[in-house]
């Protein structure tokens, strides 16, 4: 079983910390590509907001088996 991870601005994703998620604070656009490019390949879900998932375009989107799986934050 992957661990959780959740990549946004800080005022989005800090309080998934308290239910043990691995927050990646990205405040732009560069920030989340990084942080989604650094992931650990422990990582079994990743938590986006809009604005993160808009950052990465296609490159959630796009299959691999080894990709994690992505959800996107309303």
């Amino acid at each position: 079983m992957g661990t959780v991870a959740a990549i946004g601005a800080w005022t989005s994703v800090s309080g998934l910390a308290l239910a043990g998620v691995d927050v990646l604070v990205a405040e732009d656009p560069e920030a989340v590509r990084q942080a989604w490019q650094g992931l650990p390949g422990t990582v079994g879900l990743v938590i986006l907001t809009a604005s993160a998932a808009q950052a990465l375009g296609t490159a959630v989107a796009e299959p691999e088996p080894s990709r994690p799986l992505t959800v996107v934050m309303p």
